[in-house]
């Protein structure tokens, strides 16, 4: 089996030897930020985009990124080089740094790793999924900070309901999946995005500007009850893509079937891609 590369604390090193103290506050307060994109025939897709939310981050968590923009750029090309795989993902964090008391911030540690992707099944794609709601709205949703504890404590309820992911929700106004962003396409082919306590997805981005083309587009608010007079609903995300969602709780969704549009958008998605090579 290849032996994977990782940087961290300035260089290359095999993956599974790449480590941090514990005194790291990452370890000891979840304090970080990351950012993750793909990496498909050797090519960063929609690099440019991806760097910026993770300066905004650091900016924003008041973390200051140890490299300037040019040598992380660098530091990305020698690691899928060395690395080699075809179709991989590439997460970039910055950590809280080594504290000496356990809480005040030192200098960041910069990691990077690259770990083989594997897209949504088709069949996933043709069925669509079932999601389920929760309520919850994360700390600082405009940041991409390394706290997912409540996604992850919701993995088993999850599951449970033989869903694929868990809607956030406050007071009925819907967000965000832990991971994923949101969207429905209303009954006069409206494509609505949530436009507060968000995450800025790439793909959510691209997304919004492909159906521009061809249909109405909003940033707005969406209810529960929105949802259930939608047309059509899907998540989007890096890894993911676009998935059809034909299910949210026990409503399901238009036909309870992966939408047309839903499809004509994936299908854009996936040109855009390519047109990245």
């Amino acid at each position: 089996m290849q032996t994977l590369q990782a940087y961290i604390h300035g260089l290359l090193q095999p993956y599974n030897q790449a480590t941090l103290h514990i005194s790291d506050l990452a370890i000891q307060r979840g304090y970080g930020i990351f950012d993750f994109f793909k990496v498909t025939e050797g090519k960063p897709m929609f690099l440019d985009d991806y760097l910026a939310r993770f300066y905004r981050s650091a900016e924003r968590m008041e973390m200051v990124v140890p490299i300037d923009e040019a040598a992380l750029r660098d530091t990305i090309a020698q690691l899928i080089k060395a690395n080699n795989l075809p179709l991989s993902g590439v997460k970039i964090i910055l950590t809280g740094g080594y504290s000496s008391n356990g809480y005040d911030p030192e200098k960041p540690n910069l990691i990077l790793t690259e770990q083989p992707l594997t897209l949504p099944d088709q069949t996933i794609v043709n069925n669509g999924i079932k999601v389920i709601t929760h309520s919850h709205v994360r700390e600082l949703p405009t940041i991409k900070t390394i706290n997912y504890a409540m996604g992850i404590r919701l993995i088993r309820e999850i599951r449970a309901a033989g869903a694929a992911d868990a809607l956030y929700h406050q007071n009925g106004i819907v967000s965000e999946f832990p991971r994923c962003n949101f969207f429905i396409v209303t009954k006069d082919e409206t494509i609505v995005t949530p436009a507060e306590n968000v995450l800025p997805g790439v793909t959510r981005k691209n997304v919004l500007q492909l159906a521009a083309r061809k249909y109405k587009t909003e940033e707005r608010t969406i209810t529960i009850a929105d949802i259930a007079q939608a047309r059509e609903a899907f998540l989007t995300s890096t890894t993911k893509r676009i998935l059809p969602i034909v299910q949210v709780d026990d409503k399901i969704i238009g036909t309870g079937k992966p939408g047309e549009i839903t499809k004509e958008l994936l299908a854009d998605l996936i040109e855009l891609e390519k047109r990245q090579l």
